[in-house]
């Protein structure tokens, strides 16, 4: 790819590489280490990319795949996570709707952020992750009731 091309991508999709690494990482740090380690990746790739939907399907899975080798790295194994308290981030705080998203077990905070932060069908989500699409109806079917129960009976759902 060449630099262009890469500036192009990086316009298009940075926010979602970005939230899907914090998503999964719930740290700004590792989030920020794995969306440059996704794009440097990306200009150094031989793939042919047919059109946008197949750039994003890449980044996705490689930003998954990412998270996936931060967690069983040796050194991720022996850290210990500061005080929750501790995040600085605006837009995330005890009453917000994706502070609850970030809360839920790993394996439903993708499904979830994918089909509802980026707008993704299941059977994309499916592609983009290698699962079937049965795994992934029942992961976001069990994820929203998780998220239900964790927001309350006060929370008004459209």
């Amino acid at each position: 790819m060449d630099n262009n091309d890469v500036e192009f991508v990086l316009k298009a999709h940075s926010d979602m590489v970005y939230k899907l690494a914090l998503s999964q990482t719930k740290n700004q740090a590792n989030a920020e280490d794995i969306f440059q380690d996704v794009f440097i990746r990306l200009m150094k790739t031989d793939t042919k990319f047919e059109n946008n939907n197949h750039i994003k399907a890449w980044l996705i899975k490689t930003t998954l795949n990412c998270c996936r080798s931060l967690w069983s790295s040796a050194w991720f194994r022996r850290t210990t996570s500061l005080d929750e308290n501790l995040q600085t981030e605006d837009y995330i705080n005890e009453n917000n709707l994706y502070t609850k998203v970030m809360e839920l077990p790993k394996k439903y905070r993708v499904v979830i952020h994918l089909f509802y932060y980026e707008d993704m069908s299941i059977s994309d989500i499916a592609k983009s992750t290698g699962l079937k699409k049965e795994t992934i109806a029942s992961q976001l079917s069990r994820g929203r009731n998780i998220l239900k129960q964790k927001l309350g009976k006060d929370f008004i759902y459209e």
